[in-house]
């Protein structure tokens, strides 16, 4: 499934990048994430419980961010197991500065899904990810 979008944040790049390269932010912000706990530098291992329409896993796996261009665009790769079935998403990030105070995020990528979360979340998996997506958003708003 391909992801894509973007959302303008009334903070400067800057302040943007610090807040989505901290893990410790991003474990609370990122919908699903229960914990992350570092690996290696850009690696963490990451647990995440999930819920798509009726089903809800709890996955383990790793999250590395990749590609980084400091203060500018990365892509974070999540990638999970659970007896449910395994989720791998790749979502680049880029930053634009819109003014001095205000930044816009634009991100794409692809999210894909096997075993029986395949077979019974697949038709409500696109509007999963835009709520998280939204979610993600909303919380790194009141993180800034």
């Amino acid at each position: 499934m391909k992801i894509t979008g973007e959302h303008q944040l009334a903070a400067p790049a800057s302040e943007v990048w610090k807040k989505i390269l901290d893990p410790r932010i991003l474990e609370r912000i990122t919908p699903g994430i229960k914990t992350l706990e570092e690996k290696g530098p850009d690696h963490y291992k990451a647990i995440s419980e999930v819920k798509l329409g009726p089903v809800k896993g709890r996955f383990e796996g790793d999250l590395f961010i990749r590609d980084k261009e400091e203060g500018k665009k990365c892509k974070v790769v999540l990638d999970q197991k659970s007896k449910l079935g395994n989720a791998l998403a790749e979502i680049g990030m880029e930053l634009v500065p819109v003014s001095e105070r205000e930044t816009l995020i634009k991100y794409s990528g692809d999210a894909r899904i096997s075993g029986m979360l395949a077979r019974m979340g697949q038709r409500v998996l696109g509007g999963v990810v835009k709520t998280l997506s939204k979610q993600f958003f909303e919380a790194l708003e009141k993180e800034l």
